[in-house]
């Protein structure tokens, strides 16, 4: 039997799933399909019934559903009903679909690609849009004990850490928000190809600080160039494309993925290509 998967979204053609998850399918010799499946809002409910009835091993969501789908499934996990958003959803038996989140768990597994995470030290992040709260989520179940977040519209950074141990600074303050932290992350727009810059100025920053950009496109942003430059070690915005889609893949098609140099060039090629 072919397993089937896929990502839906509104519009869909950006993702980048098809190909993450059509290499590993590839490599791992798997009689598996992946597709891209363009799904309006009115069509959501259908679309789901649809994929259950076709026995689908489970799908991607991205924008716009990532909240709307939580409604039509079966069951949520911890996590993804933490965060409030779903991205990953797996047939678990029966008919039944199960929506989870792998954003805060790819989130922890390409910053530990660099270095363990500093419990120790405060994060600072910069944001409070989805990508935020999936890594709220992330640093505070790996017990990060301070954790500060500045956004442009600080009342959404007020309701988003109204379910996280989080202190909210001003977006005027964001340059004095990192002193003495041990990870900066950008999940704001700011820096990414079509946007203006993130200004910060980076000069309260200690060296040893890590500092990561969930943009990647381009792969190193303003942002990634200056920490490089003054000796900070630094995670671009790919690494956590990559490492959020091993878990569904491996619910999906009943193996675990590696995220490998070979994975990273190939989706980096489509990348640099425009696709």
């Amino acid at each position: 039997m072919i397993l089937r998967a896929g990502v839906i979204g509104w519009p869909v053609g950006h993702s980048l799933s098809p190909r993450i998850h059509r290499f590993w399918l590839a490599e791992l010799g798997i009689a598996g399909r992946y597709e891209a499946v363009v799904v309006s809002p009115d069509w959501l409910e259908d679309i789901v019934s649809s994929f259950r009835k076709a026995g689908w091993a489970g799908f991607n969501v991205t924008v716009p559903h990532k909240e709307t789908i939580m409604p039509l499934l079966d069951g949520i996990d911890p996590v993804a009903r933490e965060i409030g958003a779903v991205n990953t959803v797996v047939a678990v038996g029966d008919g039944k679909l199960e929506g989870r989140n792998t954003d805060a768990p790819g989130f922890l597994s390409s910053i530990r690609t660099a270095r363990a995470i500093r419990t120790d030290r405060p994060a600072v992040l910069l944001g409070a849009g989805g990508a935020a709260r999936a890594i709220l989520a992330a640093l505070s179940g790996a017990g990060v004990k301070e954790i500060r977040i500045a956004n442009r519209n600080r009342e959404r950074a007020e309701a988003l850490v109204s379910a996280f141990p989080a202190v909210v600074c001003d977006w005027d303050d964001r340059a004095r928000m990192l002193d003495g932290c041990g990870l900066l992350i950008n999940s704001t727009s700011l820096g990414m190809t079509g946007q203006p810059p993130l200004e910060i100025d980076l000069d309260r920053l200690p060296p040893t600080a890590l500092v990561t950009d969930i943009v990647y496109r381009p792969l190193e942003t303003d942002l990634l160039a200056r920490a490089r430059a003054r000796g900070n070690p630094v995670v671009d915005g790919l690494g956590m494309l990559l490492h959020q889609a091993v878990e569904g893949f491996a619910a999906w098609f009943g193996v675990t993925p590696q995220v490998t140099p070979a994975l990273r060039d190939h989706v980096l090629a489509a990348i640099q290509h425009g696709a």
